[in-house]
């Protein structure tokens, strides 16, 4: 048989009357816990017994919770414009982004040496370890990337000193097919010097020409041949 309907009065019974508290409030909460698990809903409890004991419950902020409760109720009952809500909205946003903004403008100084009047000895304490955190970073960080900077340079170290080796194993090769070439020409370049690319291109560029013989500088301007540049010089016999 299925249970008899209980009429909803208040229990005159003290010690029934606590025990049926205990169990509807824990009922209660458990009620209030899944709806804000399963439906993802934002709850808030508030349980005064009998004696002003204190019972909630909230999944977020109790506080938060009856601030939006507040601004619920008095966007619903008042008869100004809707937008005024949502400017009061943004104006309390905008004061929490300020607000925000100067504790952030507040850390960077302190990180910086500044500022720090306002801080106690504990505070300070804090600020030095954060501090001494990001300087092993740092130091880090830049260590790092001078490995990898010395890493480079040797690998292109290594590239240069390849090249020297193919560019110097060819030069051999040049001067060996020359100087077999040379041999294989015959006796009459015997005399010849063998080519160097050394001294290819070394020339006495500050000698002056020899003067002619003091026996033949007797004779006249109109007797001597024109000197031209690459010519040879002759003198009248």
């Amino acid at each position: 048989m299925g249970r008899g309907k209980i009429e909803i009065k208040r229990i005159e019974n003290t010690t029934n009357r606590q025990v049926t508290f205990c169990k509807r409030r824990s009922g209660l909460l458990k009620k209030a816990y899944e709806l804000s698990v399963l439906c993802d809903a934002e709850v808030a409890v508030i349980i005064f017994n009998t004696k002003g004991r204190l019972y909630e419950f909230s999944n977020g902020s109790i506080r938060s919770t009856i601030e939006r409760y507040k601004k619920a109720c008095s966007s619903n009952s008042t008869t100004t414009p809707s937008t005024e809500p949502t400017v009061q909205f943004y104006q309390q946003e905008s004061a929490k982004l300020r607000s925000a903004i100067q504790h952030l403008q507040v850390q960077n100084k302190n990180i910086m040496g500044e500022a720090l009047g306002s801080l106690n000895v504990r505070e300070l304490k804090q600020l030095e370890s954060k501090l001494d955190k990001g300087i092993t970073r740092v130091r880090g960080k830049k260590v790092e990337l001078l490995h990898q900077q010395i890493d480079i340079m040797q690998s292109r170290e290594r590239d240069l000193q390849q090249e020297y080796n193919i560019l110097r194993n060819k030069i051999i090769e040049c001067e060996g097919m020359q100087q077999a070439s040379i041999a294989a020409s015959g006796p009459e370049f015997d005399g010849l010097p063998a080519f160097d690319s050394r001294n290819y291109f070394q020339f006495n560029m500050i000698e002056p020409p020899t003067p002619p013989p003091p026996q033949q500088q007797h004779y006249g301007h109109q007797d001597q041949t024109t000197l031209h540049l690459g010519c040879e010089i002759k003198y009248p016999i």
